[in-house]
């Protein structure tokens, strides 16, 4: 009848000893209460909880990267559109991690939804799509703030997609067909302009310079003479002829 009053005691033996006997790895800590008050954080390797007396909280130190769901975002410029994100954050303090907040896995996620709303309903529709470095680190650096007293250091943050309607997308699209029409003709018109400009610049030129009409004239004729074509009658002032070949005419 002692055996197995023995066998139990024998349980209840190991079961301490693997209780009071815990192996932390290189990437956990083990964060110890005394009857109830926080005492000290402890790890890596070998440690030693008291039964009964002392309890652990295990806190992995590494890297985690959560998924902030799909949100449903208004742009300043009331543009509805989903937007979701990927967030990278670390546990730097476990005795925060574990007292500040009731779980911190979930209070990250939350504060990550709610900041990125906050923070790109601020922003207009070209922003999203244009300027998404500039928002990852105005949100990432609103979060890192935020959960600092919870002993988390956020590394990065990375929007993922920017999902617009149908309809939306139709009407950007006709939206940068007008502005490349606008940029085609102001181009043209540019260079109207400059056309314009160089001409008045030549006809000064030849205005004060007559010798540089003669030129032209010669030119012209050059490239005529080239062509195969019928016969053709070009004006030409004798007072220009008079002074090519240096004859007085009257």
């Amino acid at each position: 009848m002692a055996i197995p009053g023995v066998f139990v005691g024998l349980i209840i033996f190991v079961a301490l000893l693997l209780y009071t006997f815990r192996v932390l790895r290189e990437y956990e800590r083990g964060v110890i209460f005394t009857l109830g008050r926080f005492w000290k954080v402890k790890g890596p390797g070998l440690i030693i909880v008291i039964p009964i007396i002392q309890q652990m909280v295990r806190v992995d130190l590494r890297t985690v990267v959560m998924d902030v769901p799909s949100q449903d975002v208004i742009s300043r410029d009331n543009v509805s559109v989903k937007v979701n994100a990927v967030l990278y954050f670390r546990v730097i303090d476990p005795e925060k991690a574990i007292i500040q907040v009731e779980d911190f896995l979930v209070a990250t996620s939350q504060l990550a939804q709610t900041t990125l709303r906050s923070v790109l309903g601020q922003h207009e529709l070209d922003d999203m799509l244009a300027e998404r470095e500039k928002l990852n680190a105005d949100i990432q650096g609103l979060l890192d703030r935020q959960t600092d007293a919870w002993g988390i250091k956020v590394a990065n943050v990375e929007i993922k997609h920017v999902d617009i309607d149908e309809t939306m997308v139709r009407a950007i699209a006709r939206q940068a067909e007008a502005e490349r029409e606008r940029r085609a003709k102001v181009i043209h018109a540019e260079g109207e302009m400059q056309a314009a400009t160089k001409l008045v610049e030549a006809a000064k030129i030849l205005n004060e310079q007559p010798q540089s009409l003669q030129l032209r004239y010669l030119q012209t004729l050059t490239e005529i003479a080239g062509d195969k074509s019928s016969t053709i009658v070009f004006p030409l002032p004798l007072d220009s002829i008079g002074k090519m070949f240096g004859n007085k005419w009257e």
